[in-house]
C-alpha cells in the first residue's frame, strides 16, 4: 500500500544553520536506507521557501491569487515523499526515523487513495 509523507515544520531551520549542521547528509542517509529498502516510491518532491509561494482560491468574480501561503503559519509544507508500506505502522516506522524530526518537523502520514 502506498503512503504520503507529508513534511511539516518551520521553515526557518531548512535553509539556514541546521543544514549547515549536516542535516541535509543526513537527510541523505534515511533517504538512501529506505530506497535501498524498496519503502520508498518513486515521486515527491522538496518545496522551495513560502514566501515564493502563490495561493489561488476563490473570490467574488473568480480565482484570486494571493501571494505566499494562504494562512500565516509558523509551520508549513516543506515537501513530501511516497512510501510504500505493508501497512499504517510499517510507514510510521519509516517516517520516524526522518532527521528533521529532531530540529522540530513534524510528518503526517496518510494513506493514497488509488482509483482505477
Amino acid at each position: 500500500m502506498r503512503y504520503a509523507m507529508i513534511i511539516t515544520g518551520d521553515e526557518s531551520h531548512w535553509f539556514g544553520p541546521a543544514v549547515e549542521s549536516g542535516l541535509m547528509d543526513q537527510v541523505d542517509a534515511w533517504w538512501e536506507k529506505w530506497h535501498q529498502a524498496g519503502k520508498i516510491v518513486r515521486g515527491g518532491a522538496e518545496l522551495d521557501r513560502s514566501t515564493k509561494a502563490r495561493t489561488v482560491g476563490p473570490g467574488p468574480d473568480g480565482p484570486v491569487v494571493t501571494d505566499g501561503p494562504f494562512l500565516e503559519l509558523k509551520e508549513v509544507v516543506g515537501g513530501f515523499v511516497l512510501l510504500e508500506a505493508d501497512d499504517m505502522d510499517a510507514a510510521v516506522e519509516v517516517a520516524a526515523g526522518w532527521p528533521g524530526i529532531a530540529h522540530g518537523d513534524r510528518i503526517e502520514v496518510r494513506p493514497v487513495i488509488t482509483r482505477e
